[in-house]
């Protein structure tokens, strides 16, 4: 088990879902969180809740689209508690349905510039720092579709996929420094995300939220795995059992992961 600094972390999107549960699960552990999140009411919600626990939070606008926001972020940080332990990217949203040929440029900007740009702007202002004081760990919110490339999602696919390589240099990059890494890989388990899905008339949304009612795991279930991966320093994190025989089966194979779930895909189809 790792010893941190001040037991200090700092978590974006953390007014609602993953987000949430994971700021609940380290402030119950006695940390003291930065609640950042877009939606204002939410995160005060959050610190909220983390008062009412005995824990420590104060919460910071932040839209991870703007660096200057994640500047802002870090500096309230540093005022705060002089440094930061841990840093959590998980503010994303999620893309609408559909061939590459359907979604717009418009759509694909959107994606990266909060699923892929978001965790960079994070990992570009808060990575310094932590390095000068020597430790630090750092926890990205992939996907499994950054692995498993479900077709009609290519822009979330892409998005998550450049997560989980940037996740993987990092590694690298920091392992001298005293500092770890980790990537999330979910599969779809309930949370608000369907919210951000620009899609009128509610079809895509209805899907999603059809997928991730089938979860066996909560977003507290993933929120516990990600406090035990920050202690012992893990790499990959796949919560889902399903997950993790996706991946082996993919480096394994990336044919035979093709084969079986074209036909496991097929075999959802209406009429099968």
């Amino acid at each position: 088990m790792r010893d941190f600094n001040n037991q200090s972390i700092v978590i974006t999107g953390a007014g609602s879902g993953l987000g949430k549960a994971t700021a609940l699960r380290f402030a119950r552990a006695g940390w003291s969180i930065a609640v950042a999140d877009l939606n204002q009411k939410r995160g005060e919600v959050t610190v909220d809740e983390i008062t009412l626990l005995g824990g420590t939070a104060f919460f910071q606008r932040c839209d991870v689209a703007k660096l200057e926001d994640i500047q802002a972020l870090h500096e309230a940080c540093e005022q705060r508690w002089g440094g930061v332990d841990v840093l959590v990217n998980n503010a994303g949203i999620a893309s609408s349905i559909g061939p590459i040929d359907h979604v717009s440029m418009e759509e694909w900007q959107r994606i990266i510039d909060i699923n892929l740009m978001g965790v960079v702007r994070g990992c570009h202002v808060f990575s310094g720092p932590m390095k000068k004081r020597g430790s630090g760990h750092i926890v990205n919110i992939a996907s499994i579709a950054g692995i498993t490339s479900t077709p009609m999602l290519a822009s979330y696919n892409a998005a998550k996929a450049a997560v989980i390589a940037l996740s993987e240099t990092l590694r690298w990059e920091l392992k001298d420094k005293n500092m770890g890494v980790t990537v999330v890989c979910p599969a779809l388990f309930p949370t608000n995300l369907t919210e951000s899905i620009q899609v009128s008339g509610g079809v895509q949304q209805a899907m999603v939220k059809k997928e991730m009612a089938k979860s066996k795991l909560s977003a507290d279930d993933i929120a516990g795995a990600i406090y035990d991966a920050v202690l012992v320093n893990k790499f990959m994190l796949l919560p889902h059992k399903a997950t993790r025989l996706q991946w082996w089966l993919k480096r394994l194979s990336p044919d035979m992961y093709q084969w079986f779930y074209s036909r496991q895909t097929a075999k959802k189809k209406p009429g099968k």
